[in-house]
């Protein structure tokens, strides 16, 4: 690890947790590589508990070439050096930090006391009577100031003896300031609870460390509350019973404990508002909160009467001449409502004209309202859960749409919202696509940032997968049968007679009739045995090797195994883009990485506005020592170096979960018996309506029938359903 020495010049940006982005001048350093900005100045990013320009620093760390802002010195620790010089005591003392010290009365000082003026300062203020013009009020100042400063240092120097990262350590003090010590001491789990970067592993870590016993309470404590998220995130469910966490904690704490010990420590816990206990169920609080507002806002926006709408009938006829369209009798009751209600939910399986409704929905808003298109945008939010169900809405509506994170503007420095219940937002209408993907937490984060009356409808697929997070928030909003829904039955895409509309139903009522594969070139089943499964798939993608990266996608459930995700695309790659003497290569990890291949995104960038299940090619690899992978995601070119070079992956096969939201022109599902758990009806229904023309299956009919009839992997326990039936909240 390398150094710079040197000084503070400003800060060009700086975060609640002490997250600085900032120029520093170098004095002197000890890399070759850094040598060049001696007497220079060069940007460093960093966690500090505060800088200012009198001290010289020592900043440890390693130079690294940002994707968009070049080079930066990236601190992992640091240290202040203390003035020994005369002259830099002088200005130390003179720097604004001590009330009523001047230059007159700080030489006066340095003069007395030497190169050792703050350490005597520290130890024994009371040598300061020595100076003629030293108050009681200037000892004091500059006594307990000092300390002050000192003290703040002395708390980072005991985190990170403790083992805590510059950056945790910066965190926690900028958190809790002087307490930090008491807390840390009396119960370091304190920090999970109150500070959103902290996790339960490495505290633990540390904790165990630093001699706290393993049958502590405070860590039983921090272990329920560790299970219960991991478990719900697991399998998304919203509650437990008593001796399901009680069966995991032994995997958490590795040891078992004593039932009352257990028993205690829950009633603690309900005690402080962290967990909620209501007959045999433990909710954690945070997700008992959001189960209750969901149900309590739906509930109350559903009862809002319509008032009489004039002109609405002829509205909508005007609607259907200007999109040249005839709306059938389900359509026109879910554009009305839309308009009537405050809040409505549409559902529908694939082909029913979901999209069509959401641009009549936005229209007839602008004109019943008499808005301008640019005062629409202000008074309207078009929102899906991922990126690229946003860009469709967005296209099909030609408006505005977003993410919800990024409409509620997510932070990753606080890993918060910044639009929430002390800042929403102005919005008074929300229209939210693919809202079978919104999981519990979100939705209620949403509904905190916006105004309690602000109008909702939500367009989805509930027969779909459910989303990553916990909760079945669609379905159980649908199923209670209590909300305002309208259900979309008329089939128009790809006509009535599509095979892969029929088996997308068929799969739904885990009725699969064989007579349907083969008969049309929409729809085709290759048997054949899993080992054959592959080439039959690279026959397949022989075919379609000139077809568009966006028309033609392999989706599978696993990726992992003889037929998994990673082996298809290493098997099909060079089908679709094969070696050439012009195209350079790069491996990462086990993979290696083409120019011309096709990848997916996996997190979300917003600031180079590309999405987690975004697909684009990789424009141009640079292997030279400074390594960088350009990909082209629709004309938007996002530069990534080996810091970020995790987050994509070849995308010519990926899983039915990245999938969901987008739609494609030819689909290949290879689906066997060795997928096991995956094999169940959500996932193989969402992955055949991801087509819009052709599907080919690969493998065993037995496994596709078996899929269709396996509902129980998707059961979530959750009681966003009982509460709206029973009245409850």
């Amino acid at each position: 690890m390398a150094y710079i020495k040197g000084n503070y010049s400003k800060s060009i940006y700086v975060s609640n947790s002490g997250y600085h982005i900032g120029i520093f001048r170098v004095h002197d350093t000890d890399s070759e590589e850094l040598a060049e900005y001696i007497g220079k100045t060069i940007t460093f990013t960093g966690y500090f508990h505060e800088l200012n320009d009198i001290d010289t620093y020592k900043f440890y760390g390693k130079l690294v070439n940002h994707e968009k802002y070049g080079e930066q010195f990236q601190v992992e620790n640091y240290e202040r050096c203390r003035p020994e010089e005369k002259n830099s005591i002088i200005e130390f003392l003179t720097s604004g930090l001590f009330k009523g010290i001047g230059e007159k009365k700080a030489k006066q000082i340095v003069d007395v006391l030497g190169k050792d003026t703050l350490k005597i300062i520290l130890e024994n203020p009371d040598n300061l009577i020595l100076i003629p013009t030293i108050t009681k009020k200037n000892i004091d100042t500059l006594h307990n100031k000092l300390k002050e400063y000192e003290a703040s240092y002395e708390i980072i120097m005991f985190l990170g003896d403790m083992g805590f990262s510059t950056k945790d350590s910066m965190i926690i003090y900028n958190y809790y300031k002087t307490k930090t010590k008491d807390i840390i001491s009396n119960n370091i789990y304190q920090t999970i609870k109150d500070i959103n970067e902290l996790y339960f592993k490495k505290i633990d870590t540390i904790a165990l460390r630093s001699g706290v016993r393993v049958d502590d309470e405070n860590r039983v404590k921090a272990s329920i509350i560790y299970v219960m998220n991991e478990v719900s995130n697991t399998f998304g469910h919203a509650y437990y019973s008593y001796l399901e966490i009680y069966k995991y904690l032994p995997r958490v704490l590795g040891i078992n404990i004593e039932e009352e010990l257990y028993k205690k420590c829950l009633s603690d816990l309900e005690i402080d508002l962290d967990i909620v206990h209501k007959e045999d169920r433990y909710y954690l609080r945070e997700m008992y909160d959001a189960e209750c507002l969901i149900v309590k806002r739906f509930r109350s926006l559903n009862s809002t009467k319509p008032l009489p709408i004039k002109k609405l009938d002829e509205t909508i006829y005007k609607l259907e001449e200007l999109f040249n369209i005839k709306y059938n009798e389900n359509q026109l009751e879910a554009i009305k409502n839309s308009y009537l209600k405050k809040f409505l939910i549409i559902t529908g399986g694939p082909g029913t004209g979901k999209t069509t409704i959401m641009k009549g929905i936005v229209e007839l808003y602008r004109l019943m309202n008499k808005y301008s298109y640019e005062t629409l945008k202000e008074k309207i939010a078009l929102l899906a859960p991922t990126g690229r169900a946003a860009k469709r809405m967005s296209e099909a509506t030609l408006m505005p749409a977003a993410t919800i994170h990024r409409f509620l503007k997510w932070s990753k420095d606080t890993n918060r919202f910044q639009v929430n219940e002390y800042n929403k937002s102005k919005v008074e209408f929300v229209l939210i696509d693919e809202a079978s993907m919104i999981d519990t937490y979100l939705m209620a984060s949403l509904l905190k940032g916006i105004s309690s009356n602000c109008k909702i409808v939500i367009v989805g697929d509930d027969h779909q997968l459910p989303s990553v997070g916990p909760g079945d928030l669609l379905h159980d909003l649908i199923d209670s049968n209590k909300l305002e829904v309208v259900e979309l039955k008329e089939l128009y895409r790809q006509g009535k007679d599509s095979n892969i509309i029929n088996l997308a139903y068929d799969i739904r009522k885990s009725d699969i009739s064989r007579d349907i594969f083969n008969i049309d070139d929409d729809l085709t089943f290759i048997e054949c045995r899993d080992d054959e499964v592959i080439n039959n798939i690279c026959d397949i993608s022989n075919t379609y090797s000139d077809i568009s990266y966006k028309k033609f996608q392999i989706l599978a459930p696993m990726y992992k195994g003889l037929n998994g995700i990673d082996e298809i695309n290493r098997r099909v790659r060079d089908i679709f883009n094969p070696k050439s003497s012009v195209k350079k290569e790069y491996k990462i990890g086990d993979v290696l990485f083409r120019e011309e291949d096709k990848v997916i995104q996996l997190t979300n960038m917003p600031d180079d506005n590309v999405y987690n299940g975004d697909t684009g090619l990789i424009y141009r690899i640079n292997s030279s020592q400074k390594k960088e992978i350009q990909i082209d995601f629709d004309s938007n070119i996002v530069k990534y170096t080996p810091a970020n070079f995790n987050n994509f992956r070849q995308a010519y096969a990926i899983s039915i979960h990245k999938a969901q939201g987008s739609e494609f022109d030819v689909v290949v599902i290879p689906i066997v018996k060795g997928y096991n758990k995956m094999l169940y009806q959500k996932l193989i229904y969402t992955a055949v309506t991801r087509a819009r023309e052709k599907i080919y299956l690969i493998g065993d009919i037995s496994a596709l029938e078996m899929a269709s009839k396996n509902t129980k992997s998707d059961i979530r326990r959750t009681t966003i359903k009982e509460y709206l039936i029973n009245g409850i909240v």
